[in-house]
């Protein structure tokens, strides 16, 4: 009988090191991250009738095809890195 409990200890024993080395694992992985939704192309421009009207302003240094990122204050390009702010309105 107590060649029995032996074998149930060590069972015990291997699940849980078993389970530290999952946690062990996962913690190493990091959380897991979200994936982004990636947001069409037909959220920069607008439909206004027959014209097609642009919502977000072209990189002056890469051109034409790199839209930049409208931020509350300034405008970046995500590709150079360029920045444009916006301006400012003083009260007077």
């Amino acid at each position: 009988m107590t060649e029995e409990v032996e074998e149930v200890k060590e069972e015990e024993e291997t699940e849980e090191e078993e389970e530290k080395i999952e946690e062990e694992k996962k913690k190493k992985k990091g959380a897991e991250k979200k994936k982004k939704k990636r947001k069409g192309l037909f959220t920069h421009y607008k439909i206004e009738g027959d014209n097609v009207k642009r919502l977000l302003p072209f990189c002056e240094r890469c051109g034409i095809g790199y839209f930049m990122a409208d931020h509350s204050d300034r405008y970046t390009c995500g590709h150079c890195g360029f920045t444009r702010y916006k301006p400012t309105e003083t009260e007077e």
